[in-house]
């Protein structure tokens, strides 16, 4: 639904997973063999993954100031069954974390989460506040208070929604 360009580095994998699904029409692209292939979930792995989907959802409405849209498993929770280790390149020394297990796509998103903590971008992943979209975006706005995955479609929908609430 997003106009937006993608989120930077591992977070892009977060973003489009909350994406795979459209709550407005209610299609889920993980129903896809080839989407499921591109994010390495094997069909006996469809409810972890709509789970960890959804814990991922919450957290960044949580991000944008917002409730939870449902009761989920805290993603703390998920993300504590995904180990990590430390990763030492051997031409310049640098430290990263890295899954221990790269095949499970919760190891993935946990290094993913950890590499944005590091960087300090992991709050600018955001879930749009209206309850028909809660489309995942990256917020680059300077203050990073942005609260809509597009101003053209959903802040649109809002602002109008709060102008005809005032009409007489």
């Amino acid at each position: 639904m997003s106009e937006r360009s993608a989120a930077p580095a591992g977070l892009a994998l977060v973003e489009s997973l909350v994406n795979t699904l459209d709550l407005e029409s209610g299609g889920d692209s993980l129903d896809s063999p080839d989407v499921r292939e591109r994010f390495g979930i094997a069909e006996a792995e469809l409810p972890a993954a709509r789970e960890l989907r959804e814990s991922l959802r919450a957290t960044l409405l949580a991000h944008a100031g917002h409730p939870p849209h449902r009761e989920v498993t805290p993603l703390g929770e998920l993300l504590a069954r995904a180990p990590l280790l430390v990763a030492i390149d051997a031409q310049d020394g640098s430290a990263a974390l890295a899954p221990a297990d790269a095949t499970t796509l919760t190891s993935r998103v946990a290094a993913a989460v950890a590499e944005a903590l590091v960087a300090g971008t992991w709050t600018r992943l955001k879930a749009c506040e209206a309850v028909t979209c809660h489309w995942a975006y990256y917020d680059r706005s300077p203050a990073g208070r942005g609260r809509w995955c597009s101003m053209q479609v959903c802040g649109a929908r809002a602002k109008m929604r709060r102008y005809r609430a005032k009409a007489p």
